[in-house]
């Protein structure tokens, strides 16, 4: 029952992560209908850049995960403008961006290794000690994920289904054409949504700073199980996605209690294909 308990809150920090690796991405495809594979180098910028607000110039570490998210927010904004955009009106536009974003992510990639260099940093923990959940011992941190999370998730889809800001962006992604007509600036809504993608991976990133090392890679296997989850969960819907993140989340824990590091991935990657093959909108996703 011990290792039940303790399998399932590790299920829970997973999911939670997830969730706010995922999201992002969810969003981007919602509103462009492209994938950005930089996602998981922006996610290394916001912990880098945490890392130094709060350790180098000694800022304390809730202004370094702040920092961090608006820097990561600034060059998302940044990748759209210069790598995506001039590419909307290609008919081949979802691998041509797919091929930009990842050559963005090669530079952000590079230009961290030579910025920071290849030795291992981490970020200090929000919230020193521990707390018991379900008789299992965790972080005060990763608590505070758990929490944090949810939090995240409502305040975003708040703002896509209350705000005319966010309800512009579900316009766009619906029929660009017929959002233009309506007075909706397209380009701009493009923006966005990459900027509030980029400054969650961000956030993302620069919380996971204080539970793993930060290096110049640290974003890609993040990356991937956030295309796993996005798969799983259904493109185009953020419920579903967030959803999706915890159910992954506990199917990787009880993997990993059950099987192991090693064949976790093997199956997680096989529940992927099963869907894609037998669900191609997701596990929750509609026909």
């Amino acid at each position: 029952m011990d290792a039940l308990l303790a399998t399932l809150v590790s299920g829970l920090v997973l999911g939670s992560l997830y969730a706010l690796m995922s999201s992002g991405l969810s969003l981007v495809w919602t509103t462009l209908g492209v994938f950005n594979f930089s996602h998981g180098a922006l996610m290394m910028v916001g912990a880098f850049v945490a890392w130094t607000v709060s350790e180098i110039l000694g800022l304390g570490p809730v202004t370094g995960i702040l920092s961090g998210t608006l820097a990561a927010g600034l060059i998302g904004i940044i990748i759209e403008r210069l790598l995506v955009r001039p590419f909307y009106s290609n008919r081949n536009m979802l691998l041509i961006t797919a091929m930009t974003t990842l050559a963005a992510m090669v530079i952000l990639e590079r230009g961290a290794q030579m910025i920071w260099g290849a030795r291992l940093k981490q970020l200090p923990r929000l919230i020193p000690g521990e707390v018991q959940i379900l008789g299992t011992t965790i972080s005060a941190h990763e608590a505070l994920l758990i929490v944090l999370a949810p939090l995240i998730l409502v305040a975003l889809w708040r703002f896509t289904v209350m705000t005319n800001r966010g309800r512009s962006l579900r316009a766009v992604g619906q029929n660009q054409d017929s959002a233009a007509l309506l007075g909706i600036d397209v380009p701009v809504a493009f923006a966005l949504a990459f900027g509030i993608s980029a400054a969650l991976a961000g956030l993302t990133g620069a919380l996971l700073g204080s539970i793993r090392f930060i290096t110049p890679t640290m974003g890609s296997e993040p990356l991937t199980k956030a295309m796993i989850v996005v798969i799983f969960g259904g493109l185009g819907n953020l419920g579903a996605t967030a959803g999706a993140a915890y159910l992954i989340g506990f199917i990787e824990a009880f993997l990993i209690f059950g099987l192991g590091l090693y064949w976790t991935p093997f199956v997680l990657f096989l529940l992927m294909i099963l869907v894609l093959l037998f669900r191609p909108n997701g596990v929750f996703g509609g026909k």
